[in-house]
């Protein structure tokens, strides 16, 4: 009796191998090739002939989404609109769709095959974004957890300041997405802020192997978190850790323009060792009157001899702040430091359509 016992898992996994060929042969042999379409927002039309993912066909035709983990179905980025498309969202695409989207058509691009002709609705600025290689140029420390690459691109790449742009890491193929820290000027070379995330695949490589002259490739720009440049109502930025990269490229925008609107800048960390770029931003403070940087700790020691402000940012926010109605705010952050700081703004008076976030 126990000779069987430990046959049957043997013979259990043989049959599950057996049964995957099976479906791989049936799809690969006896599925449907014929042409299909993808109509893009009514002007692209893309015609295929294989049954492979939205996200995918879409990439080979040098359309790039946002894939923050390479089409696995758990970043929620790669979302487009299907139109005239009755299927339900897979149990895989749920968490990240609301019920508004739900009912709107808009589905993870990873986790729909192309078995028919498509109609979709991607955003106008995706259709502009490109895949180059970026040759590191530097790796600098910041603090003991994080670093600035900079990386000249192979070709020029637009894009507004508070967008990202994903990098693949050589090997591995890991994608991840990293906010664009540098100016818009200029458009041959970009910089970002990378944060060490523990056992995190992409960062470890940033932190202890990538070196000056490796070629990665550069997806983007992506994101709807930018500086509205039409709009002339002050601001209050925010942000944490490595969320200073988009923030740096929006003030990078505002001294271009000459600074013409107020601009108060929390920046929120736990002790001093987690402070970067602190002079810098307090000589742009001197010479623009318009712009004010509030560095604050929220874990200060004694012996850190820290003078300036103390506690959680949004508290500090708070403290500097009055009626915030006719203000705009870009937040950058943990999701947890993002919601706080909502809170705390539309309790000041300012309207939510004003604050605008990107949440890492």
């Amino acid at each position: 009796m126990n000779d069987i016992n430990i046959y049957v898992p043997i013979v259990l996994v043989g049959l599950l191998i057996v049964i995957t060929l099976i479906i791989f042969l049936a799809d690969r042999f006896l599925g449907d090739h014929s042409e299909k379409r993808i109509f893009i927002n009514d002007d692209t039309v893309i015609s295929i002939s294989s049954d492979d993912t939205a996200l995918n066909v879409l990439n080979e035709n040098k359309i790039h989404l946002p894939s923050a983990c390479g089409g696995k179905a758990t970043c929620g980025t790669c979302k487009f609109r299907l139109i005239d498309y009755d299927a339900p969202p897979r149990a895989t695409e749920m968490p990240f769709l609301s019920k508004k989207e739900v009912d709107d058509g808009v589905r993870l691009s990873c986790q729909t095959k192309v078995s028919s002709d498509l109609r979709i609705v991607l955003p106008k600025g995706l259709l502009t974004a490109k895949e180059v290689i970026g040759i590191v140029e530097a790796v600098e420390d910041l603090t003991y957890d994080i670093k600035l690459v900079r990386f000249k691109l192979t070709e020029p790449l637009e894009f507004k300041p508070g967008q990202y742009v994903q990098i693949k890491v050589p090997g591995i193929e890991v994608v991840r997405a990293y906010s664009i820290a540098s100016s818009i000027e200029d458009k041959y070379s970009i910089e970002l802020i990378i944060r060490l995330v523990p056992k995190g695949e992409a960062t470890t490589f940033v932190h202890k192997a990538m070196i000056v002259g490796d070629k990665i490739p550069i997806t983007g720009p992506f994101g709807d978190f930018y500086l509205q440049e039409e709009s002339k109502r002050p601001m209050i930025l925010i942000a944490g850790g490595s969320g200073k990269a988009p923030i740096r490229s929006i003030v990078y925008r505002l001294m271009d323009l000459g600074f013409k609107r107020k601009a108060a800048y929390f920046f929120g960390a736990r002790t001093t060792k987690d402070l970067y770029y602190t002079d810098y931003f307090l000589d742009i403070a001197k010479r623009y009157p318009n712009f004010e940087y509030i560095p604050a700790l929220s874990h200060s020691t004694e012996d850190e001899n820290w003078t300036g402000e103390t506690g959680l940012i949004t508290d500090v926010v708070a403290r500097f702040s009055d009626d915030l109605s006719g203000h705009e705010a870009y937040l950058c952050g943990s999701p947890g430091m993002i919601d706080a700081c909502i809170r705390v703004l539309k309790e000041k008076g300012m309207p939510e359509e004003h604050i605008y976030f990107d949440k890492f």
